[in-house]
């Protein structure tokens, strides 16, 4: 006997699936501007690498017989897949059924999604569109009760931020459940104009006087600058290729070194434009990212978080192949002083290098913690400890360039003093407890007043003490331990990671 009507029956499931919610509903979702989940999938991946799991999951409906009449799939869609020829668990939530709502889904599927990635160790990306939280109003009509709120799964999220990488698109309006899927990740991601992220919708804020758009409620405006949600991008395809290229620097899961790419950028090319980067005059900025384009793998510069906690630059980068994790300092916004959200994003990033082993190299032009009222009312202070603690708790090898400032307990927290100092300073370093220009006129207010020139004496106590503070005065007493020519950054990172990676158990 053969088995051909069950397979029959198989492909017409199959079949059904691949309609998602109807003719009607995925034209009404294209209409939006929106892709369609399984087209997401096939964007998102290398082609035809896509192996789906429980494609006939859902609900079947079926006659007075019992025979099958038809079937509605659910509205998660997930499976193994490549990227990069490295395997990964793509999942795509499905808004044509349900719009997304959890009272569509089944829970089973979307906890074993969960449960694959830290089961078999490959990267999680999640493309979220809709609620996914516990259903709606409307769900009471159909049980008949209300339930204790709860997230069953939630442990499998956790467990999935430590140990594999978890990427998150917001693709959609998501709300409650969908919203803390998208913040729980390593990266996530905002299309402009199309995405919204909120706790609840309008319609909820409308009733407690609010009367906000979507748009202006959680819009990519708000939250990538607030620090829910790490990049802003234009089109779908944009976010795609960015969650491609965030995990290209990443390892598979925790416990495993990244790939190390080829690499046609001589490790001892020496960039001539750094050796007048930094102006002499103090308080004329410069472009940190430039120092970055120059001193990396060319083209290799990944950053992330750039509108949000824009005194420090996250990035990840290559140095002769190796990925790197990158913390650099922002001189044209707040002087690149840390407030209270550039804390917080230190302290996250620092926290991800650590996690995945990532070696960190630290461009450091930080001249304290941001003061004044405002930097007190958001709590700074505490912030700033928090992510101090997190470069002092971390492990991975830290390279540090002092590029040019370094003062009070932010400007301590380029590394952790108590290690060995794999650092350089460029001779532009200027370093101490607090910037002379801060103290001087204070420290010496006596003598200014009692000389015939206060103006000619106030210049004179400045030049004395600018010899004082010269780097080389430092670097006699082994304070620093080199200061070296600009152009000689790139090749001395790049012995840095060769070294970092010897030590992390790559093979030379």
């Amino acid at each position: 006997m053969s088995w051909e009507k069950e397979l029959e029956e198989l492909r017409q499931r199959e079949a059904w699936a691949e309609e998602m919610g109807g003719a009607e509903k995925v034209q009404r979702q294209h209409d939006r501007g929106k892709l369609d989940a399984r087209e997401r999938i096939r964007r998102l991946v290398d082609p035809g690498s896509f192996r789906e799991i429980g494609k006939i999951a859902g609900r079947g409906s079926y006659d007075e017989a019992g025979r099958l009449e038809h079937a509605s799939p659910s509205n998660l869609i997930f499976g193994r897949a490549d990227i990069e020829g490295r395997p990964v668990v793509a999942s795509a939530d499905d808004f044509t059924v349900r719009g997304g709502a959890a009272d569509a889904a089944l829970h089973r599927k979307f906890v074993m999604c969960e449960k694959m990635a830290h089961e078999m160790g490959i990267p999680l990306i999640r493309m979220i569109d809709g609620t996914g939280g516990g259903g709606s109003v409307k769900t009471l009509e159909d049980t008949g009760f209300t339930y204790v709120p709860a997230v069953p799964s939630w442990e499998d999220i956790m467990k999935n931020l430590e140990t594999v990488p978890v990427v998150a698109l917001a693709l959609g309006p998501t709300a409650g459940m969908g919203a803390a899927r998208t913040v729980a990740s390593h990266y996530s991601v905002m299309v402009k104009g199309l995405s919204q992220i909120f706790a609840a919708g309008p319609v909820v804020a409308q009733a407690i006087g609010e009367d906000v758009d979507k748009e202006g409620l959680g819009g990519s405006e708000l939250h990538t600058r607030n620090g829910v949600v790490d990049e802003e991008v234009a089109s779908e395809d944009e976010a795609f290729a960015h969650a491609r290229r965030f995990l290209s620097y990443l390892p598979s899961h925790v416990g495993q070194q990244p790939p190390r790419t080829d690499c046609d950028d001589p490790a001892d090319r020496r960039e001539e434009s750094l050796i007048s980067l930094v102006p002499h005059e103090d308080k004329q900025v410069y472009s940190m990212r430039a120092l970055m384009d120059a001193a990396f793998d060319r083209g290799s510069v990944f950053e992330m978080g750039r509108r949000w906690g824009r005194a420090a630059i996250t990035a990840f980068a290559r140095l002769d192949g190796w990925p790197v994790a990158v913390l650099a300092s922002d001189p044209s916004f707040l002087g690149g002083s840390w407030e209270a959200l550039t804390s917080q994003k230190v302290k996250r990033f620092v926290e991800t290098a650590e996690l995945f082993r990532l070696p960190v190299v630290h461009l450091v032009d930080n001249p304290g913690f941001m003061v004044g009222v405002e930097a007190e009312r958001t709590g700074t202070i505490r912030y700033g400890v928090e992510a101090m603690n997190a470069v002092y708790k971390a492990t991975v090898p830290w390279a540090s360039v002092i590029v040019r400032r370094a003062y009070g307990i932010a400007g301590s927290a380029m590394s952790n003093a108590t290690r060995f100092q794999y650092r350089f300073a460029w001779p532009s370093g200027d370093w101490g407890s607090l910037p002379i220009a801060g103290g001087l006129e204070a420290a010496y207010k006596s003598d200014i007043e009692a000389a015939d020139d206060p103006a000619a004496r106030l210049a004179e106590i400045k030049a004395k003490l600018e010899r004082v503070t010269s780097p080389f005065r430092t670097a006699e007493h082994f304070s620093v331990e080199d200061i070296i020519d600009p152009r000689d950054t790139r090749p001395l990172l790049c012995e840095f990671a060769d070294l970092a990676w010897r030590k992390l158990g790559a093979s030379p």
